[in-house]
């Protein structure tokens, strides 16, 4: 079977990208990102703590979970080695 070399193609769009992205001064870089951080969507204070509870209840509920299954197992095993 021939083997077929990768080669990562550059076109001239990305090869002009490179270029500029190396010369941005830091004062420009900053400049973009300010630019950039102004179109994000923010959540609002309100999305902010419904997600927040529901991470809340839900760490909760799993923690139940596992202690009862943990309890189960550890149970299971003790009547199966006959320490109980």
């Amino acid at each position: 079977m021939r083997r077929v070399a990768r080669r990562l193609v550059l076109t001239r769009h990305s090869k002009k990208l490179i270029e500029a992205m190396a010369r941005t001064n830091p004062i420009t870089f900053l400049q973009q990102v300010r630019t950039e951080v102004g179109k994000v969507t923010w959540p609002s204070r309100n999305e902010v703590l419904i997600s927040t509870l529901m991470v809340l209840v839900l760490v909760a509920v799993a923690s139940v979970f596992f202690l009862a299954v943990d309890q189960i197992i550890s149970l299971i095993i003790q009547y199966v080695l006959g320490i109980a």
